[in-house]
């Protein structure tokens, strides 16, 4: 019986191993993304390294969050909600999501710095803006999953619910970016990853907040 928020997600990395293929199919995808990019331009400016890095995580993120709740069946749903209450469950998922965004993020770093090279100066400022990054896109996803599976699993609904959320998120994301590859000092993104690090809370508390509601739908 699955009780605790640690214990959820140990059900959810557990269900993940059982099904390979899913994450294979996800690494696969990302993968090809960076093949593609590398045969399609010999050499990246810095800018355009940074915009189509977060193109990459973006759309990554979309097939590999958005499973969190359009994958299981409301038998199984309903079941689990008698168990845990609906904060644990959507905290649990946001957990869950939030380490495999840093896993493919960490992929993606790898596999785009050995095929198109490593531009970025203030590696400090760029990790945390992937962490950050990360946070927003597991939590952003997670909840808008939620919600499109309660209106039959549309993923359109998620994409129109998620863009106007995300955009301010990648706006920041891509300025932080941007400075780490011009030699700006550390400090110039200070502020704009305290921004992201308040936006990751609001987001948190307000999916904790409103998840219990669309639970009872």
């Amino acid at each position: 019986m699955f009780t605790t928020v640690p214990e959820l997600v140990k059900k959810e990395f557990l269900l993940e191993w059982r099904n390979k293929y899913a994450i294979s199919g996800i690494l696969l995808y990302l993968l090809c993304i960076i093949i593609i990019i590398f045969f399609t331009f010999e050499t990246l400016q810095p800018a355009v390294w940074v915009v189509l890095f977060w193109v990459i995580i973006l759309f990554t993120s979309v097939s590999a969050v958005a499973r969190s709740f359009q994958s299981e069946n409301a038998g199984k749903t309903l079941y689990l909600y008698t168990l845990v209450s609906p904060q644990s469950i959507i905290l649990s998922k946001i957990i869950y999501n939030i380490c495999v965004m840093l896993f493919l993020s960490m992929l993606a770093v790898l596999f785009y710095a050995f095929s198109a090279g490593f531009p970025v100066t203030d590696g400090v400022s760029f990790f945390l803006a992937i962490l950050l990054g990360a946070i927003s896109f597991a939590t952003v996803f997670s909840m808008m999953s939620a919600i499109s599976a309660k209106a039959g699993n549309s993923g359109t609904l998620m994409a129109i619910l998620s863009f106007p959320v995300m955009l301010p998120i990648l706006k920041i994301l891509v300025r932080v970016s941007l400075n780490t590859v011009s030699n700006e000092a550390w400090s110039v993104n200070t502020q704009d990853i305290l921004y992201l690090l308040a936006l990751d809370i609001l987001i948190i508390t307000l999916a904790l907040v409103l998840f219990p509601y669309l639970w009872r739908d």
